[in-house]
């Protein structure tokens, strides 16, 4: 009951909404029991049903107003159900073990189609939970069902929704718990992929069963992105052939719990405002009120462009005709598309599970987390359990459409650790701000059976892939690309005691020294999908500035000498050991130059990078 205290609360806060009075009935199941409903009905004497299934309670939404903002109840042209879900708030009383939602779902849109209210055509609507008992109640074919929109849900239940890379996904499971699924009890039981698994995801994913037109709306910092991304391709190959082309999908800028709003974590995205709920009006005007408005014309996928802020199409995702980019780590940081012809080079940290790189914003559930693209900078990257690679400032955009696969190779003196990696934006301004994340647990580097776990020998090196969300988004000019790698993303994941043993059961923590590798032998990298990628991010290593920092090693001022060949920007950076920039200076420069690093950096080992038309210098300055 305290988070429905918290929804409640918030619901009269944000509402600019006069309380609205249902007709309160209650709807008729096979087994006899009855769930709770409240009924909205248009003026019209007869209309289509949209019906919303919650286990949120019904009556929020006498609150805060009805399921697609802008309907005004006087004049509108649907009747509205919402239905409490068997066991939850006003349907508690009709409780049995294991209910069967698809069924009630079912016997819903059944009993709605014989009222005399009703014009006998049923849709549905609604986003998470809501969403997902849209597939369950399409999967059993109600005759008067005509078509289903889920929002950021889909419907399959897999290992990895809850175990991403073999961790625990500790938020999302106890949010998942808080809000009332119990799930954690089973999830836990099942760590490892299982015939129990298998069995799950076999009577989960259905999209041969979907047998009415499914508009997909979704978000790309969404924890069920690739889920819902996943079912769409699946139901545009293996739906019915009667129905394959009225699917739609889009995928906006959004959260999961703020579809459709401008903000989104510490952004704004005012082109995407309201974009969902003129979408779905159209969709359900089409087809239930046989509205010649055009959404037979639409494109089977619509996204927003991050960076370009724009709508865009395509007739798939990801769309066709994308390159596939390497950016490649080197030494002093940094990322390129040259693979690394040293044959020596990595870094390490340590990871302490005591202590745990924690989690901002990105795909997660738990409401006292923030969510979607929150800045690394001030609360992941000033800590000293990180490695940072930054390509330089960008002199083309970089547009990201798709997957993004980290290849890294690593070794730890531990018999287990994890591995978690960030992609960034990072901004003129110094804001890196979060793209999308993901991680892996090395015992589970062969796959996530029992028999293929297997320990870590201190000193070997393995490569590991770690796959990233799909996503949409341009990294503009001027802007960087940066990963940060680290061995905790907590409490979005669980932290790994390091000490190889049983897993979620309080232990001894070991702190683990973790290294990353990136040379000629061992060319880490993140793979991108990408559009018209046109050579190196950082112009060419070449030598043509000549330049030079002394004295070095230094106790006052430092000079960094270099000759820029041709007229143009040059840019000077001071990166200590995190990949933190500590000084930075910009010009116009031609011919001869003397910059002047100031006395006042702290005393440490430090890179400096020089970058302009000539090329890029990377020079190791040591501060004592």
């Amino acid at each position: 009951m305290k988070l429905f205290s918290i929804l409640l609360v918030f619901a009269v806060s944000m509402s600019m909404h006069a309380q609205l009075t249902p007709i309160v009935d209650s709807i008729p199941m096979r087994d006899g029991k009855k769930l709770a409903a409240d009924i909205y009905l248009s003026p019209n004497p007869t209309a289509a049903t949209i019906l919303v299934q919650t286990p949120y309670n019904r009556l929020l939404y006498r609150i805060v107003g009805l399921p697609l903002y802008g309907f005004n109840v006087s004049t509108m042209p649907y009747n509205i159900v919402i239905l409490d879900w068997r066991c939850f708030y006003g349907s508690l009383s009709a409780c049995v073990a294991s209910p069967d939602r698809g069924e009630d779902g079912y016997d819903a849109v059944e009993w709605i189609a014989a009222q005399s209210w009703s014009d006998g055509q049923v849709a549905t609507h609604g986003a998470s939970a809501l969403g997902l008992i849209q597939y369950q109640t399409a999967k059993e074919q109600p005759p008067h069902l005509v078509c289903i929109c889920p929002i950021v849900a889909g419907p399959q239940t897999e290992y990895k929704s809850y175990y991403e890379g073999g961790v625990y996904r500790t938020e999302f499971v106890t949010q998942l718990d808080a809000l009332g699924y119990g799930l954690s009890t089973f999830i836990l039981a099942n760590q490892y992929y299982s015939p129990v698994w298998q069995f799950v995801e076999s009577t989960t994913n259905y999209p041969g069963s979907i047998t009415v037109p499914a508009f997909l709306i979704g978000g790309w910092y969404d924890h069920n992105t690739d889920d819902q991304v996943e079912f769409f391709n699946a139901l545009r190959t293996s739906s019915p052939l009667t129905v394959r082309d009225e699917h739609r999908l889009v995928m906006g800028p959004w959260t999961h719990k703020s579809v459709g709003l401008n903000n989104q974590g510490a952004l704004s995205y005012p082109g995407a405002a309201g974009w969902s709920d003129s979408l779905a009006r159209m969709y359900f005007d089409y087809h239930l009120r046989t509205i010649p408005n055009g959404w037979n014309a639409t494109p089977y996928v619509q996204y927003f462009q991050m960076g370009d802020d724009t709508w865009q199409n395509s007739p798939s995702w990801p769309p066709t005709g994308l390159q596939n980019v390497s950016l490649f780590f080197h030494q002093g940081n940094f990322l390129d598309s040259q693979s690394p012809s040293n044959a020596t080079g990595n870094s390490s940290y340590n990871y302490d599970p005591a202590d745990p790189s924690p989690t901002a914003g990105g795909p997660t559930l738990l409401v006292t987390l923030a969510e979607g693209p929150v800045d690394q900078a001030p609360v992941v990257e000033t800590r000293n359990d990180i490695l940072i690679f930054s390509t330089a400032i960008l002199g083309q955009d970089v547009i990201l459409k798709g997957d993004a696969t980290a290849t890294i190779y690593v070794s730890s003196d531990q018999p287990d650790t994890d591995f978690a990696i960030r992609l960034t934006d990072v901004y003129p301004d110094g804001r890196s701000m979060l793209v999308s994340d993901g991680i892996t647990r090395m015992r589970f580097r062969n796959g996530f059976t029992t028999n293929d776990t297997a320990s870590m020998v201190a000193g070997t090196v393995y490569p590991v892939d770690i796959v990233l969300p799909t996503t949409a988004i341009t990294f503009k000019a001027g802007h960087k690309i940066r990963i940060d790698i680290t061995s905790s993303n907590y409490p979005r994941f669980d932290n790994n005691l390091n000490n190889g043993g049983a897993m979620y059961v309080a232990g001894d923590t070991n702190v683990a020294n973790n290294t990353v590798y990136f040379n000629s032998q061992y060319p880490s990298r993140i793979n991108l999908q990408v559009v018209d990628f046109v050579g190196s991010t950082n112009q060419q290593h070449l030598a043509a500035l000549n330049a030079a920092v002394f004295p070095n090693p230094s106790n006052e001022e430092a000079t960094l000498h270099f000759v820029a060949e041709q007229t143009d920007i040059y840019t000077a950076e001071i990166i200590d050991v995190t990949g933190r920039i500590t000084w930075i200076k910009k010009d116009v420069c031609s011919g001869e130059q003397n910059w002047i690093l100031p006395a006042s950096i702290s005393p440490g080992t430090y890179i400096v990078k020089l970058s302009g038309a000539s090329g890029v210098n990377v020079l190791r300055f040591c501060k004592f």
